[in-house]
């Protein structure tokens, strides 16, 4: 997707999810990879970058006499796609477009929007970090994009995972769990994400993790079956999941198969309102469910540009009428027919005219009421423009720049803008502050979503709180604890601790007779030594027929005491007391008495 301008932005954006490669036979240039697997909110995403620019240019206070540009990429939730993007708009070696009437060509792009995937985020910042190119993503939440020696030009308009960490233990104090089940992603975003919860919970002392596991990335079912066994057999009552919408698929579907009910759910904001997942057969599970979700806005004017979109448009390059219309086919459900392609007998499927009526269709393209990673997008849009306005502000003989002196709108070069990105400071129409940090994070702040299932069978996710920072690793959790729905008998927060704490007038038992293993280490030591310091004297004092009798007893009796001393409180257990051989007795739980 392109448009002129006398200033272009580039932005990488999910339009498919899948891509298929062609054979590389090392005799001539790859072909582009196939995309497909049409995805409308990546496509709406992009849309919405595409009306920041177009709200901006009609905004006489915000970037006069300056016409801002896109140019848009797909990434196919492919790396090498997004890496090949981003080396397109830094070096300028893109495909040319028509800029205007007269001229043809690739303008330099001066700033970036995205990408979805920390994964592809890090290598795309290592690349255009290269070239001093600003780069605002506005999903990427992996920590380690925090590390400024690596990333000197990468921001973001969504909390990084170190936030969200905290944000989900302050929900965790809320209700007093400490008995935790932990599942992440198999990547970037979940392996950070364990680290930092690990860390922050061993640093509180308020708490611990019943059981660490990597979802797989691909629907592995011996890999799940184990997995959610684990999850059934623990006593932990509250399992939080870091990892993206694919992977709670695969998992409830074998949650369905073992029936593992009782559990408190905790959503990271991958999959916090995850409509897939708000299905009749998922909800007796998932009802109740507290997550965390990017902050929700609202756009407005952006429905009525999104219903502008039309196939054929005469304003579209011929690029872009393509993405339309593999936009209108999904929507539509139809076939336009390509020129030279005889179409009957070829497809079940009905012809698209391009004169269907797109605000009748029932379509989550147009369902604006949770706005979260748009509003994101359209925050990386405006910081960018606030930065350029800010730039174009300076006064020559007082700039920032070698002898004081100021850019200009020709000659313009990124690492120019970066100056001003990290001074960035601007509240939007919804009322939320937007600037950054040391590391290029926003001031962070998150909704609280609860899953509700109605009597009449529907689902609801509704916030019930918000949870932002204060000021420097200071966090406020507001929460309408009324409001929230909980899926158990009790209509209350269940329990969830290491061990329960002992009623008033009682006293926690601790439990001797557990097996210790230095403890009888020690004892058979003990027993070793015994004998061999006894048999010193007696083999000095024994007539010289008895002194190697006393050597054998000696030899045999330190030898049966090491068996029985470290092998007989085992056999006990083992055989007499398997009850005790649990992982629940080992650490000595405890237990109330009078």
């Amino acid at each position: 997707m392109h448009k002129f301008g006398d200033v272009i932005l580039g932005g990488i954006f999910t339009f498919n999810f899948f891509t298929e490669s062609s054979e590389l036979y090392f005799t001539s240039k790859p072909n582009h990879p196939i995309c497909f697997g049409f995805h409308p909110l990546g496509f709406r995403q992009a849309q919405t970058m595409a009306f920041a620019v177009e709200e901006i240019n009609r905004n006489s206070m915000l970037l006069p006499n300056i016409s801002l540009g896109y140019n848009l990429y797909d990434s196919c939730g492919n790396l090498w796609n997004s890496l090949s993007a981003a080396l397109s708009m830094t070096s300028g070696s893109g495909e040319h477009f028509q800029l205007n009437e007269s001229c043809y060509g690739y303008p330099p792009v001066l700033g970036i929007v995205g990408d979805s995937s920390s994964t592809r985020t890090i290598a795309i910042s290592s690349l255009v970090s290269l070239y001093r190119v600003p780069m605002v993503s506005y999903y990427s939440t992996c920590s380690c994009l925090t590390d400024r020696g690596r990333f000197p030009s990468f921001f973001r308009t969504i909390p990084s995972d170190a936030f969200q960490v905290r944000a989900m233990l302050q929900i965790v104090r809320r209700f007093k769990w400490t008995w935790l089940g932990l599942l992440i992603s198999d990547d970037d975003y979940g392996l950070n994400v364990a680290r930092s919860f690990q860390s922050d919970l061993a640093e509180s002392g308020r708490g611990c993790l019943a059981y660490l596991e990597a979802l797989p990335k691909i629907n592995d079912l011996d890999q799940l079956q184990r997995i959610v066994g684990i999850m059934k057999k623990s006593t932990s009552r509250v399992v939080i999941v870091f990892a993206y919408e694919n992977h709670m698929l695969n998992l409830l579907e074998e949650v369905v198969k073992q029936n593992v009910t009782g559990l408190q759910w905790m959503a990271s904001e991958a999959w916090a309102t995850a409509i897939n997942l708000q299905t009749p057969s998922y909800m007796p599970f998932l009802a109740g469910t507290l997550g965390i979700a990017i902050r929700r806005g609202e756009i407005p004017g952006l429905r009525d540009f999104l219903l502008r979109i039309r196939p054929d448009n005469d304003t579209l390059s011929t690029q872009d009428n393509n993405l339309v219309k593999q936009f209108w086919e999904h929507i539509f459900q139809c076939k336009f027919v390509s020129p030279g392609m005889e179409f009957e007998g070829q497809t079940q499927e009905r012809l698209c005219t391009g004169n269907e009526i797109l605000r009748n269709v029932d379509t989550e393209y147009l369902e604006l009421s949770n706005l979260r990673p748009e509003y994101n997008v359209y925050k990386a849009v405006y910081a960018l423009a606030h930065a350029l306005h800010d730039l174009l502000q300076c006064v020559p003989g007082s700039g920032p720049f070698k002898g004081q002196s100021c850019a200009r709108l020709q000659g313009l070069e990124p690492w120019q803008l970066l100056y001003y990105m990290q001074k960035v400071n601007f509240t939007t129409d919804f009322g939320d502050q937007v600037s950054f940090d040391e590391n290029g994070d926003v001031l962070p702040i998150y909704d609280v979503m609860n899953w509700m299932w109605l009597s009449d069978g529907s689902t609801e996710v509704k916030n019930v709180g918000e949870v932002k920072e204060l000021a420097s690793e200071i966090d406020d959790l507001i929460l309408k604890d009324e409001q929230i729905f909980w899926n158990f008998e009790s209509k209350k927060p269940p329990k969830s601790v290491c061990s329960e704490g002992c009623p008033p007038g009682t006293r926690m038992a601790i439990k001797k007779d557990n097996f210790n293993e230095a403890k009888f280490i020690t004892f058979s030591m003990l027993v070793f030594c015994a004998v061999w310091v006894a048999f010193i004297p007696a083999y000095i004092n024994s007539p010289a027929k008895y002194a190697d009798a006393v050597e054998v007893f000696a030899i045999l009796a330190s030898s049966f005491g090491l068996l029985l001393a470290l092998f007989g409180p085992k056999c006990y257990i083992i055989i007499l007391k398997p009850e005790k051989n649990t992982k629940k007795a080992l650490m000595g739980r405890g237990k109330p008495i009078s």
